[in-house]
């Protein structure tokens, strides 16, 4: 996968040369399922915000606690407050999709992030329209660069892809690039 730095610019916290990265609740409900949100925090070249509609999309009580000890630990951060040309594609987005799709797809496209979204069919077709592939990211892409960045092994990946499906998450054909067998 190629990421197009240039077009992402840089975190408006630490003025690096990061990549903001609007993360759905489909994509980080996984990383709380496998237990592994400091994976989000070690990769490199990015910085991973939760949105407050996606925060409210996290329900089960174990996840939640999850979710509070990562922002506490600085592994993941809350997203700033909107502001009125976010909030009114917000509005427009929302007529078609839930509330967390819409707002993470809406900050990526104003405040210039990238997303992070195993969501499909409409979504994926708006999200690529709007801000690109490029600038769109998935669980198992995540854990991709996980591996080739050396945060994770390709053993722990292995175990990550199982346990996913053990949830209910299919993984679609390649998604892994051949790092693990699908």
């Amino acid at each position: 996968m190629t990421l197009m730095r240039n077009s992402v610019g840089t975190s408006a916290v630490s003025g690096r040369g990061v990549a903001t990265v609007a993360l759905d609740a489909s994509v980080l409900i996984n990383f709380l399922i496998l237990n592994r949100v400091q994976v989000l925090a070690d990769l490199p070249g990015f910085r991973f915000v939760v949105l407050d509609a996606v925060e409210h999309e996290v329900r089960r009580p174990q996840q939640q606690i999850t979710l509070e000890a990562a922002f506490e630990q600085g592994l993941v951060d809350r997203a700033g407050t909107a502001n009125p040309q976010e909030l009114a594609i917000f509005a427009e987005h929302r007529r078609v999709m839930g509330l967390g799709e819409a707002a993470c797809l809406a900050a990526a496209e104003v405040r210039g992030w990238m997303l992070a979204s195993d969501e499909r069919r409409l979504f994926r077709g708006l999200a690529r329209e709007r801000i690109g592939d490029h600038r769109i990211l998935t669980t198992p892409a995540i854990l991709v660069l996980a591996v080739k960045t050396g945060v994770i092994s390709v053993e722990e990946l292995r175990g990550a892809k199982e346990e996913l499906e053990r949830n209910r998450f299919r993984v679609p054909p390649g998604a892994f690039g051949g790092l693990v067998s699908e």
